[in-house]
């Protein structure tokens, strides 16, 4: 065979091994510190107590470290209980089931067992705990189909609805409801006049005359795209940390507001604002009326969480 193919062979089996050591768990040593050996006046029993509690460690700390043992009486005290397949030895701290054959060859510098292996093998140190972590992903938000159409209370609850601020109350009182529910969606939207009729868009928030004109929200009852947007992080902020999540900054957006109340005809100002409405009796003059009026917006957003495991 080729002496170039051979060396071929050969190195790839010396990289492939290597490679299969660097993968490997790294081992920790025993923590020494507040290791004890066994009280008891019989040497054998405090050899084997201390082995049967923590074979590795006692080995590592009790001879190695310590000299607390040595390597030939440990070896005398265990060698007749080294059956590897059955635990024979019941102690008051644990169990000892026998020694390696890394171990032998360790305790009897060689005479018994094998030899040439690595203290991790002898002492048996723990292996280091992996943790790993998985970020889950998981959306939040509400559905228009569970607000009832006028459950004020929906605004602001666990996974509401985004709503803007009451506007004012109308300035008069009326026996006619569409009216003064018009009054007060003209008043909130910003609208300067009843008697105009204007509609908005539910995403823009854009006034459109019914000749054709159009503007851009403008008063204090306005509410832009932007305003509803922070309101939507604000919600989603709420119900990620509520959920022991964390919200992912930008996701959140909000939607069509959670029902259609636009009245109809000329009182008709747009489709999906999510209208609710807020009466105040007239004290003196009963079945008279003044209304306020405040928006809706469903929301969706993106929460994470990240779970971690010790493999």
């Amino acid at each position: 065979m080729p002496r170039l193919f051979i060396t071929g062979i050969a190195l790839f089996l010396l990289l492939g091994a290597g490679y299969g050591l660097s993968q490997a768990a790294r081992s920790i040593p025993w923590d020494c510190a507040d290791w004890q050996a066994f009280a008891h006046a019989d040497r054998t029993t405090v050899i084997l107590e201390s082995l049967a509690e923590n074979r590795g460690k006692t080995l590592y700390c009790g001879i190695d470290q310590s000299d607390t043992f040595g390597k030939a009486e440990t070896w005398q005290a265990g060698k007749d209980r080294n059956e590897r397949d059955d635990t024979v030895y019941w102690g008051e701290r644990g169990s000892f089931r026998g020694f390696i054959a890394a171990q032998e060859g360790w305790l009897t510098e060689g005479e018994s067992g094998i030899t040439g292996q690595s203290i991790a093998v002898i002492f048996e140190f723990p292996k280091e705990e992996r943790r790993t972590k998985r970020v889950k992903r998981f959306r939040v938000g509400t559905d228009a189909d569970r607000f009832p159409e006028d459950a004020v209370a929906s605004c602001g609850e666990s996974l509401g609805l985004i709503c803007s601020d009451w506007g004012s109350f109308t300035g008069g009182y009326s026996g006619d409801r569409a009216t003064w529910q018009q009054g007060a969606r003209y008043l909130r939207a910003g609208i300067s006049g009843s008697s105009i009729n204007w509609d908005m868009h539910w995403q823009t928030s854009a006034l459109t005359r019914r000749s054709g004109q159009t503007r851009t929200p403008a008063g204090i009852g306005s509410v832009t795209p932007e305003d509803w947007r922070d309101l939507a992080d604000t919600a989603a902020g709420n119900a990620c940390r509520a959920r022991g999540a964390r919200y992912v900054a930008g996701s959140a957006d909000f939607g069509r507001g959670h029902n259609s109340n636009k009245g109809s005809g000329s009182q008709d100002n747009g489709d999906y604002l999510g209208w609710f409405y807020a009466e105040d009796e007239h004290q003196t003059s009963p079945g008279q009326f003044r209304a306020r009026a405040r928006q809706s917006r469903t929301w969706t957003a993106t929460c994470k969480k990240v779970i971690r495991r010790t493999r």
